[in-house]
C-alpha cells in the first residue's frame, strides 16, 4: 500500500509582517515602548493558521536579502524602486522569526537568496520525499512552483490554486509564470519586462509558444498573428531580447539555494516555553496571549 502523502506548509512569512505593520496603528508598543503592530498582526495570521490547518510540517521563510540579493549582481536596479525597512521594522522581523522558532517551526532566511528561492528549494526537495507542498502567500510569483498536487493558498483571500487553477487565473501554465513575467515585468520589483506587452498579450503569445525560447525561434511568425499591434511587438522582442531574458532570469525562483532539509527537520516541534514565555512577556505585558498560542499547537 502506497505510502499517504503529507502536507508541507510553505509560508512567506514577509508578506504578512508587512501587512501587519501597514495595517495596524504603531501605538501597539512593548512593554520597553518599542512598537510591535507587525508582530501582532503576524503572530495573529500565525495563530489562526494553526488553528484551520493543525499542520504537522512546516517551513517558514523570511526575505533578509534586501539590496543584496544575487539578482541585484546581476541588475543593480532590481527592487531599486522600495524603501528600506526603518530599524523598528527590522526589530519587527527579528522577533517574528524568533517567534516562529520558540513556536517550534523551522525558520529560514539567507542573504543572497530571497523567500521565494528558499520556499521553491525546499519544496523542490522535498517533492522527491513524498510531500505535497503548499505555498502560503499571495505573491503570484510563486505559482512557478506548483506540480503535481500542489496547492498556492492566499491565505488572507481564502483563494487556493492547483496547477489547473492557476492557468485559469492567470492565463498560463505554472510553469510559464517567469516566461509571463519576462515580458509583462513587474513594477514591483522593478523588473523591466518587454515594452508595449501586456497581460493579455503576454498570454496570447504563451498560449501559442510555449516558453520565450519558442517565442524567439518563431519571430518572423509574429507579424502575421492576430494580435494588435503584432508588427510592433515582433519588432520590441527583436530589439529588447537581452533585457527579455534578464527580467525571466530576475523573475525565476531557484530551486538550488544552499540549504539541505529533510521531513524530520520540517516537522513542528514541542514549543520552546522560556523563549516563547519571554518573547510574550516582552510583547504583551503579560495579557494571556501564551495561553491562546499552546491551545493551537500540536501535542507531542
Amino acid at each position: 500500500m502506497p505510502e499517504k502523502v503529507k502536507d508541507l506548509y510553505l509560508i512567506d512569512a514577509s508578506i504578512y509582517v508587512f501587512r501587519a505593520w501597514f495595517s495596524l496603528p504603531e501605538t501597539l508598543n512593548a512593554d520597553d515602548g518599542s512598537p510591535v503592530n507587525a508582530v501582532y498582526g503576524y503572530l495573529r495570521f500565525l495563530t489562526e493558521f494553526l488553528e484551520r490547518t493543525t499542520p504537522q510540517y512546516v517551513a517558514v521563510a523570511f526575505d533578509e536579502s534586501l539590496t543584496r540579493s544575487f539578482r541585484n549582481e546581476i541588475y543593480p536596479e532590481y527592487k531599486a524602486n522600495r524603501d528600506l525597512p526603518p530599524p523598528e521594522l527590522e526589530r519587527q522581523f527579528k522577533a517574528c522569526q524568533d517567534f516562529t522558532r520558540a513556536l517550534g517551526m523551522q525558520s529560514f532566511c539567507h542573504q543572497r537568496f530571497e523567500a521565494d528561492d528558499l520556499i521553491a528549494t525546499i519544496a523542490h526537495q522535498m517533492r522527491g520525499q513524498g510531500f505535497r507542498n503548499i505555498v502560503v502567500s499571495a505573491d503570484k510569483d510563486l505559482a512557478q512552483v506548483l506540480s503535481g498536487a500542489d496547492l498556492w493558498w492566499d491565505y488572507a483571500r481564502d483563494r487556493t490554486l492547483d496547477v489547473h487553477g492557476v492557468e485559469r487565473r492567470f492565463g498560463v501554465r505554472s510553469d510559464q509564470i517567469r516566461d509571463y513575467l519576462a515580458l509583462v515585468g513587474d513594477s514591483v520589483d522593478n523588473i523591466p519586462g518587454l515594452p508595449g506587452v501586456g497581460p493579455k498579450t503576454a498570454v496570447r503569445l504563451l498560449r501559442l509558444y510555449p516558453d520565450l525560447e519558442a517565442v524567439y525561434d518563431n519571430l518572423a511568425q509574429i507579424p502575421q498573428l492576430a494580435i494588435r499591434g503584432a508588427g510592433r511587438i515582433a519588432e520590441n522582442l527583436k530589439s529588447h531580447r537581452e533585457q527579455v531574458f534578464l527580467s525571466r532570469r530576475l523573475a525565476t525562483v531557484v530551486l538550488d539555494a544552499p540549504l539541505t532539509v529533510g521531513g524530520a527537520a520540517l516537522q513542528i516541534e514541542a514549543p520552546d516555553e522560556q523563549t516563547l514565555g519571554r518573547l510574550v512577556k516582552w510583547m504583551t505585558r503579560g495579557d494571556g496571549y501564551i495561553e491562546r498560542i499552546r491551545s493551537v499547537l500540536p501535542e507531542r
